[in-house]
């Protein structure tokens, strides 16, 4: 690349960059390669819900281990700090989930939002199950709760226009502050 492209500080302004110069800035997100070249089925092998608490809590991205449910940060999160909250068992819906199941399901979703308040400070919080492939599960076979934190300025154009999302966060970094937080 030529002299002239650098700056003094050694940047390159993206409108030299290749390609035809536009008037829109780039934000590179490459982490969500994965997830765009797994393909609709993403790590079907095996269950990931299954195969996480048989990790180490750091290589399966979990922040808490409970009785009958575990907590763990979403691999392919909406917000920094999406977590889910997961079954032990392998059940597909909320219905054949035992009481116990829901009471810690319940419990554990109170104690996540409690917590990622306090560690990232969000505004609110959009909570659900989808329930089968149909209502949008990406893991239809196992049963999870997603939680994910809000803030009044996450709003932008970027999931609308672009199909993206900014996560200012690396995962590890995000499980560690959440696992650190998380009460005994």
């Amino acid at each position: 690349m030529s002299d002239s492209v650098r700056g003094g500080d050694g940047l390159v302004a993206a409108a030299e960059l290749a390609g035809v110069p536009d008037e829109f800035q780039r934000l590179w997100t490459p982490h969500r390669m994965a997830y765009i070249q797994a393909g609709p089925e993403p790590l079907r092998e095996e269950c990931p819900f299954d195969e996480a608490p048989r990790k180490s809590d750091e290589d399966g991205l979990i922040v808490f281990r409970g009785e009958t449910a575990y907590v763990l940060l979403n691999l392919f999160p909406y917000n920094s700090g999406h977590l889910l909250v997961c079954p032990y068992r392998h059940i597909a819906t909320y219905d054949e989930a035992t009481a116990e199941e829901v009471a810690e399901i319940g419990a554990l979703t109170q104690t996540a939002m409690r917590v990622l308040r306090q560690v990232s400070r969000c505004d609110g919080f959009n909570i659900g199950m989808n329930q089968g492939a149909v209502a949008g599960a990406g893991v239809a076979a196992h049963l999870h709760q997603h939680i994910v934190p809000r803030w009044a300025t996450d709003a932008n154009f970027f999931p609308i226009i672009a199909k993206t999302k900014a996560l200012p966060q690396l995962l590890g970094e995000v499980r560690v502050a959440i696992a650190d937080a998380w009460p005994a």
